[in-house]
């Protein structure tokens, strides 16, 4: 098995867990305090409120890709790595009952989540695929806008992310991402498997972001939006998704490692934040 498959199938468990575990409302191990403030930014409150609890609680994002997006009702929208279906559910009610919601995941956890939130919607526009979003099972030249939130800085294999973004789009297709970028992130925390599962080992620069898009054959790159991170929502960050993703460090578990990952974490000051990318498939 290769290194790319071993990070794949860790982070796929990671989520799987968290998405898996039941956790009695207030505990750490509750979804919904996984970062909220980071995580759930750019979503307004009518937005949240109009959707199932399960699909806010579950959302691991660390922005909004739809928000202030040109989506047209009778779109098609294709989001890479749609987990328990938050953007899923506002991209469909975006493009109406004449647009299709196409959502990629590879864990079976979050799928079942999602199909599950999905009908409790009552929407009919939205379809889940198992796939990987290196290899999308999804037609080319098919979509009119491709999203995704907080996922393309999770794969270790994020050129051929990009070389299907440009596949799957129509021509004058466009793109609109979230994600977390990381710049001149210490060894110490880019050697770090659990800080890779929380979106910042395995995240990349802005630069090369925009650059790995431009070669896959996209134009019109640019960064529309920018969420810094002080120092105390990346503690916050790494520190809940640590736990979260470590049996050992929650719920009835020791928590001294917590401490470790807050150093860590203190280390990335300056170095990390959320940027909403967006790129278009030349007509």
């Amino acid at each position: 098995m290769s290194d790319h498959d071993n990070i794949r199938q860790n982070v796929s468990r990671a989520y799987a867990s968290v998405v898996s575990r039941p956790a009695p409302e207030g505990s750490c191990c509750t979804p919904v305090q996984k970062g909220t403030l980071v995580k759930l930014a750019g979503y307004q409150e009518d937005e949240l409120e109009a959707l199932p609890a399960d699909a806010v609680v579950n959302s691991f994002g660390c922005g909004n890709p739809l928000a202030f997006s040109e989506v047209q009702e009778g779109d098609v929208v294709l989001d890479l790595g749609s987990g328990a279906g938050i953007d899923l559910l506002i991209a469909a009610k975006q493009v109406g009952p004449k647009g299709r919601v196409i959502g990629v995941d590879m864990t079976d956890e979050m799928i079942e989540k999602a199909r599950q939130i999905i009908d409790e919607s009552g929407l009919n526009n939205i379809e889940v695929r198992k796939g990987l979003i290196e290899d999308l099972p999804v037609e080319s030249a098919s979509v009119d806008w491709v999203i995704s939130n907080c996922v393309i800085n999770l794969s270790p294999e994020k050129e051929k992310v990009f070389a299907e973004i440009a596949r799957v789009l129509k021509p004058g297709g466009q793109m609109s991402v979230s994600d977390v970028v990381a710049q001149d992130l210490p060894e110490p925390v880019r050697d770090n498997l659990e800080l890779y599962n929380c979106c910042v080992a395995g995240a990349i620069s802005e630069e090369a972001y925009c650059d790995g898009l431009r070669r896959a054959g996209l134009a019109n790159v640019e960064v529309r939006e920018r969420i810094e991170y002080d120092v105390a929502q990346i503690e916050g960050l790494v520190r809940s998704d640590q736990r979260a993703y470590n049996k050992n460090t929650c719920c009835g578990g020791e928590t001294d490692d917590s401490v470790a990952f807050d150093g860590l974490a203190a280390l990335c000051k300056g170095k990390v934040w959320s940027a909403k990318i967006h790129a278009q498939k030349p007509a």
